[in-house]
């Protein structure tokens, strides 16, 4: 696929920052910094099980005019690999659930997801398999990526710099095509120049807890893992045309940004057929009659009945400061039982 003026294009839907922890070795910044210089367009960020990065990625992007493509790769219990793109604001919200639904399980620092995780919160995001050998495992895995993500699934095509590359691509193709998945071109970046290919080593000793002289093949699978101009990519995939348009395609349909958030307070529980604010001036007169049993002050009479100035929508907020009190006391109260407890 080519621009109007009839260069190539491609976008970049796998680079790794410094948010994946002792994986990426560059920032955002030098990421969409270098991707300006290459003339990407648009590239996608895909830390390990995170969303960590999009905040710095979306201000670089804004910086650079390299337009951000939000993403996330989920590694999932059995060592699969899944890119994840959200096309909308909806299926940006499922991601979120999604990993915090794996992080609550695996406890701190880490994340644990199944297989069977994903169908619930797929709706309306697109996956890419990260795929190793093309082999029997990986032909159900396409199988599974058909099934679970209806938005687009497809396969990674990327180079490894090992005998047999080319073989290993052709048979990918295949095995996607017999399981009616869509193959997409990918650089797996890991750092945004070639000169940080000797950090990158370093953080990958750090991971492994060795020295330099110990890494050995637990090195990263080629020091060609850095951002590249799309005549380059063409150039590397020239029997793949079609997998390098798909990246411009799903760029297209990954439109969702950050800017679409904005704070939104959560609805409060009420009382059936009840608004948050008749809720809350129900609760009001019923605190007040406790703590005044006598009969009401005409200044509580007065302050219950104006709550807020006329048209306020407040409800949500003063309902959750009550039920926070509420809490509060209770609490004091049972702790006051047990310190009463302990010392009879």
């Amino acid at each position: 696929m080519n621009d109007p003026a009839g260069h190539p294009r491609y976008v970049e839907l796998q680079a790794t920052s410094h948010f994946s922890f002792l994986r990426g070795a560059s920032s955002c910044e030098e990421l969409f910094s270098q991707a300006n210089v290459c003339g990407i367009e648009a590239m996608a960020i895909v830390d390990r099980n995170s969303v960590a990065g999009v905040v710095r990625a979306h201000e670089a992007a804004k910086v650079t005019d390299v337009r951000m493509i939000v993403g996330c790769r989920l590694d999932l219990a059995d060592g699969t690999g899944v890119l994840v793109y959200p096309i909308d604001r909806r299926s940006y919200a499922r991601l979120c659930r999604l990993l915090s639904l794996g992080k609550r399980r695996a406890g701190k620092a880490k994340c644990h997801l199944e297989w069977s995780d994903l169908p619930e919160y797929a709706e309306g995001l697109i996956g890419i398999l990260v795929p190793n050998e093309a082999d029997a495992t990986c032909s159900q895995q396409l199988r599974r990526m058909n099934a679970v993500f209806t938005a687009g699934a497809y396969v990674a095509l990327s180079l490894r710099r090992r005998p047999g590359d080319q073989l290993r691509l052709h048979m990918l193709t295949n095995l996607a095509a017999q399981a009616g998945v869509l193959t997409v071109v990918t650089n797996d970046v890991l750092f945004h120049h070639p000169d940080r290919r000797m950090l990158q080593d370093v953080v990958t000793c750090v991971r492994h807890g060795c020295t330099i002289d110990e890494l050995g093949f637990r090195r990263e699978r080629n020091a060609d893992r850095h951002l590249k101009p799309a005549a380059e990519m063409h150039r590397l995939f020239p029997n793949y045309p079609e997998a390098l348009a798909r990246t411009v395609e799903i760029a297209d349909r990954c439109r969702f940004s950050l800017e679409e958030l904005k704070y939104q307070y959560p609805d409060e529980v009420s009382e059936p057929g009840k608004t948050p604010q008749e809720t809350l001036t129900e609760l009001a007169w019923e605190g007040a009659r406790r703590r005044y049993p006598e009969g009401l002050p005409d200044k509580v009479i007065q302050v219950a009945k104006h709550p807020g100035d006329p048209g306020d929508d407040d409800g949500d907020h003063r309902q959750a400061a009550n039920d926070v009190a509420v809490q509060q006391v209770d609490d004091v109260l049972d702790e006051g039982a047990d310190v009463a407890a302990d010392s009879g």
